[in-house]
């Protein structure tokens, strides 16, 4: 997770002579020097445009959502935001999403994998790694654990009647919730686990829902708010009065309004996959800082943020060539939602207020190797560990969230005879993993495997990594949208337009969620800058 600094010292800043080789005479406005070890800031405009005035955007975060957010802006609205820039905090882009490669092996210590959905896939385009894409097998299993046995999820409906995860009287009390026989909705914003419970059942939470929300949110379903979290099955109901009446009307009313032509630059991909790259994921962010070349700057770490009479905003940051002040029309802020309640505090203590409720648990993401002889026979089809990865419900007696087969998702993760296993563990229903030491957490993984995939006579696992995010996931707990809502408000109200919020807590979790979420965002800077310039 990307962690802000809040440090208020001053760095001195260089002699001008050294700040003329890293930015252009024409870009400096105004230079404030000083004597001894008294701070002296450089303040920046038109940063490299040789212009005058105050920069379109300001991008702070440069995360997966800031970079998206400044690419969309590039891609899709260069006439409205042609001068964007994007700073982080740390030395390099890409937040939580961390490659890692050795020993033949190649592991995610953060996401793992997303659905390829066509906004990804315009991003993956624009950012010139169609080529480079990788797609998992459409027809892998996904399993959870359910009485001592990894059982397979269906993947289509024709799977239904044939799958073993549920009982007779299961299916057929989630099919007759799904037509409407079920109570009505209580009137109050219900949790994942009162609203899947009321319309599927008991067996449909406990076997496919509550496994599903350890991992995607390693959250707790009791307290995840079904319209937050779940949104699109939670408007089924409410605009067709159940899921599968919901589900025809939206049918419906996407055939009398069809989409645009689908950009014929995009792959197609097959089924339900999931989707990364012939390097794992960090291509992505890499590839976007890349084209977007001197607009992105690492090592920038934002110390303060004030509105000017003028309407702009003056950014300060503390940078490898000491503080430098930032003009710009527009704020996007992208940073976890903690780190924007500190920055914003002096500007709104409404909208700090409500942007330090939102709870992000820790997670530990734990990549290990077996040898191929260590999976269980029953484990295997056609004599190889295929399939997606599995997991657990919190009532089948293990701790580990769930395990992704990486060497069985995608090619060249792991050297011939190894099979590479990404597991997480912790969430919201297990804060208690960060009082553990790596080799605790890899001993608690390994213990959980033994029981469910790996034979308990095996060789111990060559552990490669352990990575410990202390503020992972942003929970969407009941009253998320509300509080999102009102941090929005504040900042209106506060007369702080053109300053926007973004990221995971804004747009959703998953990996193309944020993508989805950055082309939203990224239209609506482009229609604020547009207003500003009719000003």
């Amino acid at each position: 997770m990307m962690n802000m600094s809040m440090s208020t010292t001053a760095t001195e800043v260089p002699p001008l002579s050294v700040l003329r080789r890293s930015v252009p005479k024409a870009t400096i406005k105004a230079v404030r020097c000083s004597i001894g070890n008294h701070p002296s800031t450089v303040r920046i405009s038109g940063l490299d445009t040789g212009g005058s005035g105050p920069v379109d955007t300001v991008v702070v975060g440069g995360g997966i959502s800031g970079l998206c957010i400044a690419q969309a802006l590039a891609t899709k609205h260069a006439h409205a935001a042609p001068n964007v820039i994007v700073t982080e905090a740390r030395d390099r882009v890409g937040g939580n999403i961390t490659t890692v490669q050795g020993d033949g092996y190649l592991w995610e210590e953060g996401p793992n994998s997303f659905q390829p959905s066509d906004a990804m896939l315009s991003m993956i385009v624009d950012s010139g790694l169609k080529d480079d894409l990788v797609l998992g097998d459409p027809n892998a299993p996904r399993f959870v654990l359910w009485g001592g046995r990894l059982r397979p999820v269906p993947s289509k409906p024709g799977d239904l009647p044939f799958f073993d995860l549920m009982s007779f009287g299961g299916k057929l009390r989630a099919g007759f919730g799904a037509l409407g026989l079920r109570p009505p909705p209580p009137g109050h914003e219900e949790s994942v686990e009162e609203f899947v419970r009321r319309n599927l059942g008991n067996e449909v939470f406990e076997r496919l829902i509550e496994p599903f929300c350890s991992g995607v949110y390693a959250g707790d379903p009791s307290k995840l708010s079904m319209k937050a979290a779940f949104g699109k099955v939670w408007n089924l109901e409410q605009n067709g009065g159940s899921i599968i009446g919901g589900t025809f009307k939206a049918i419906q009313e996407r055939n009398r309004a069809p989409k645009p032509p689908r950009d014929p630059r995009l792959p197609k991909p097959k089924g339900q996959t999931v989707g990364s790259f012939r390097k794992g994921l960090t291509m992505l962010p890499d590839a976007i800082s890349a084209r977007l070349g001197s607009k992105v700057k690492v090592s920038w770490k934002l110390s303060s943020i004030s509105k000017l009479d003028s309407g702009e905003y003056n950014l300060t940051y503390e940078t490898p060539e000491g503080l430098v002040s930032l003009l710009s029309k527009s704020v996007v802020m992208t940073v976890p939602s903690h780190a924007a309640s500190t920055l914003l505090r002096p500007l709104s203590t409404a909208a700090a207020d409500s942007l330090s409720k939102f709870y992000y648990p820790p997670v530990a993401a734990v990549s290990i190797s077996y040898p191929k002889d260590a999976i269980r026979s029953e484990c295997l089809i056609d004599g190889e560990l295929k399939g997606f990865g599995q997991l657990h419900p919190r009532s089948q007696g293990v701790e580990t969230l769930g395990t992704i087969y990486s060497s069985s998702l995608f090619p060249n993760r792991a050297p011939s005879g190894r099979v590479l296993l990404l597991n997480y563990i912790g969430g919201a229903t297990n804060p208690g993993i960060l009082s553990k030491s790596k080799d605790e957490l890899i001993e608690a993984v390994d213990r959980d495997l033994r029981k469910i995939l790996i034979k308990p006579n095996a060789k111990e696992p060559y552990a490669l990594g352990v990575r410990v995010w202390p503020q992972a996931i942003p929970q969407f707990l009941i009253g998320h949208l509300d509080v999102l809502d009102a941090a929005k408000a504040a900042l209106s109200d506060t007369g702080l337009k053109g300053l926007f919020l973004g990221g995971n807590y804004v747009s959703g979790v998953a990996l193309g969620r944020c993508v989805e979420g950055a082309y939203e965002i990224a239209a609506e800077v482009a229609d604020f800058l547009l207003q500003y310039a009719r000003k």
